[in-house]
């Protein structure tokens, strides 16, 4: 199995319908501009409520991604 190295980020989506929608924002923004995501996991879950009562759901989680080159020795 050849050596990876990654590197973590932490970014938070957000949505309105739901917290599965708030990652999928989050993967999906962060698919624009970082290439090799390989895995995320979710540290945090929170939200805020609009005035009419609505829920805002926010997600943080932390992005994987492989760097490139050769592995390190």
């Amino acid at each position: 199995m050849p050596d990876k190295t990654y590197k973590v980020i932490e970014v938070v989506g957000v949505s309105d319908d739901s917290i599965q929608q708030a990652v999928r924002n989050a993967l999906a923004k962060a698919h624009q501009t970082i290439r090799n995501i390989d895995w995320f996991e979710v540290n945090n879950i929170r939200g805020a409520v609009k005035g009419d009562g609505s829920p805002v759901f926010q997600v943080e989680i932390r992005i994987g991604f492989r760097l490139e080159g050769d592995p390190a020795n």
